[in-house]
């Protein structure tokens, strides 16, 4: 279950982490995206989560993400750590058992996210800010011409406009960058964000979008969420960057996850009807469905396309946009 060759590093883990040769009971867990073999043991009578990074893992040094990691787990923000050797690429974490989301999840996150967005010691990534990333992800998913222009060229036109005026570079701020399900642990009284690995200085409505495709599904929703992260109502220019910040995630992962599933061979038909954006993560929040499957991936890359050029088309974005704008340029 171990690869024979990271097996005296574990060996040594748990020796230094509970002076113990060994385990009362392993059983792993599915994993995302990610390369990393994810374990819960057993010692002792207690469960705890091993972590064992590949040598290739994609974000590269775990000195970053085992960081960050204690910095939000000194915080009460992440499971308690009781090993970390970057050498090794090997951590142990308390186990956490995961109950189903409550109701009130969006109120319950916000404040904690506004906890995680005040740690210190955070630094912006070597490949850029989000935007930048996004940029990138942008022209690469042009240039390989996955679907017929007729059903991207709307969005990728209001995309072109929010980045010529978007302050990129503004309000940047401790973030975790990969709030979905698997990465939020509730443990039936109160939240956990797991699976540090994307944590690195950001626009703070990032993590705000991502949280809110799962968790608020309207108006009303949206304004009590905004409330609960900022402690009073949002303003005009809060309201609108995090609307635009939303379209933008929906464009990234659409690019995103289409480039993954076309990097490993997955056919995508152009015709492919889209799943309903809500149904869709209703599935995710009840673990009924993972992106880990190339199918699936891109099931929620259109998914989240259609919903951009639902959102793009509105209104809405055009009062959003002016806002931006006409705040950026005072």
């Amino acid at each position: 279950m171990i690869p024979e060759a990271r097996q005296p590093a574990v060996a040594r883990a748990l020796g230094e982490a509970f002076g113990a040769s060994g385990w009362d009971d392993i059983r792993p867990l599915a994993g995302g995206l990610s390369t990393a073999l994810v374990f819960r043991i057993l010692v002792g009578g207690r469960s705890y989560l091993l972590r064992v990074l590949s040598h290739t893992e994609a974000l590269g040094d775990p000195s970053r993400e085992f960081g960050y990691m204690k910095t939000a787990a000194d915080a009460g923000l992440a499971p308690r750590i009781w090993y970390a050797s970057v050498d090794d690429r090997v951590l142990i974490t308390d186990f956490v058992e995961r109950q189903p989301f409550p109701d009130q999840s969006a109120a319950l996150l916000a404040p904690m996210l506004r906890r995680v967005h005040a740690l210190n010691g955070f630094a912006s990534p070597k490949s850029g800010n989000y935007f930048d990333v996004a940029d990138r992800f942008v022209e690469r998913f042009k240039a390989a011409q996955l679907l017929p222009a007729d059903r991207t060229n709307d969005v990728l036109r209001a995309y072109d406009a929010v980045a010529k005026v978007y302050p990129r570079r503004d309000d940047l701020v401790a973030s975790h960058n990969d709030l979905k399900p698997e990465n939020i642990v509730f443990d039936g009284r109160r939240f956990w964000l797991v699976d540090w690995e994307a944590a690195f200085l950001n626009d703070r409505y990032v993590d705000l979008a991502v949280l809110a495709n799962f968790f608020v599904t309207d108006a009303d929703a949206e304004s009590s969420y905004l409330t609960a992260y900022f402690g009073e109502p949002a303003d005009e220019y809060q309201c609108a960057r995090f609307y635009l910040v939303r379209q933008t995630v929906h464009l990234f992962y659409t690019t995103l996850l289409l480039l993954l599933a076309a990097r490993a061979g997955t056919p995508i038909d152009p015709d492919r009807c889209a799943p309903d954006f809500r149904d869709f993560h209703k599935r995710l929040l009840a673990g009924e469905s993972s992106a880990a499957a190339n199918e699936t991936k891109v099931d929620y890359a259109l998914a989240h396309l259609e919903q951009a050029r639902f959102e793009m088309a509105s209104p809405r974005f055009d009062d959003a946009l002016a806002c931006v704008t006409a705040t950026v340029a005072r």
